[in-house]
C-alpha cells in the first residue's frame, strides 16, 4: 500500500473542514447528517472519520478553525475589524450558523463546553491582546476596564452574528460598527 504525503492529509482534511462548514452552516448540528456530510465533501464516511474522531470532533475541529481565522484578524486589526469583514464579505463566513450552534452546545452540552473552553479561547485572547496594545498606545478609553470592553465587543459581535445568520438587513450595519469604534476609543 503506497504512502499518503502529509501534503495530501491535509488537502484531505481541508476538503472535509470546507464541505462540512457547509453543510453546518446549512442544516445545523443536528441536521449535517452523516450522508448529508458525505454528500457535502464528496467523500465516503470512512475518509470523514479517518481525519475525525466522529461528528463531535469534526464539528469541534471547524469551530477551532472559524475562531483561529477570526483570531488572527483580531490580533492584528481588531475584532471590529473581524465584524466588518463579516458584513463585507459574507460569503466567506457561510460558517456564521456554526457560532451559533457553538453557543447553544456550550449551554446544553457540558462535554462539549469543556472540550471547547480548551480550543475556544484564541478569539479572546487575540481580542484581549489587541485592546491591551491599543490602550498603551493611548487609542482607547481609559476609563473602563479591559474586561468590560472586551465583554462588550464580545457581545456586539454575538449580536452581529445573528443578524447576518437571520438574513436580516445589513444596509446600516458599517455604522453601526462606526459608532461601535468611537465608543471604545478615548476621548481627546
Amino acid at each position: 500500500m503506497p504512502k499518503v504525503s502529509e501534503d495530501h492529509l491535509a488537502a484531505r482534511r481541508s476538503q472535509i473542514l470546507d464541505g462540512a462548514r457547509r453543510c453546518f452552516a446549512e442544516f445545523g448540528y443536528e441536521g449535517a447528517t452523516v450522508r448529508r456530510l458525505e454528500e457535502a465533501t464528496g467523500l465516503s464516511r470512512g475518509a470523514i472519520f479517518h481525519h475525525f474522531k466522529d461528528k463531535d470532533g469534526l464539528f469541534l475541529a471547524l469551530a477551532h478553525e472559524d475562531a483561529q481565522r477570526m483570531a488572527d484578524v483580531a490580533a492584528e486589526q481588531g475584532l471590529v475589524q473581524v465584524m466588518r469583514d463579516m458584513i463585507a464579505q459574507p460569503e466567506q463566513f457561510d460558517w456564521l450558523a456554526t457560532r451559533v450552534e457553538i453557543t447553544r452546545r456550550l449551554r446544553t452540552d457540558a462535554e462539549f463546553a469543556r472540550a471547547w473552553s480548551q480550543r475556544g479561547a484564541e478569539l479572546t485572547e487575540a481580542t484581549a491582546s489587541r485592546l491591551e496594545q491599543q490602550k498603551s498606545a493611548g487609542r482607547l478609553r481609559d476609563d473602563v476596564p479591559d474586561k468590560v470592553l472586551l465583554e462588550y465587543l464580545d457581545l456586539v459581535l454575538d449580536g452581529l452574528i445573528s443578524r447576518l445568520a437571520s438574513g436580516q438587513d445589513t444596509d446600516r450595519l458599517g455604522q453601526v460598527l462606526d459608532l461601535v469604534e468611537e465608543s471604545v476609543r478615548k476621548v481627546k
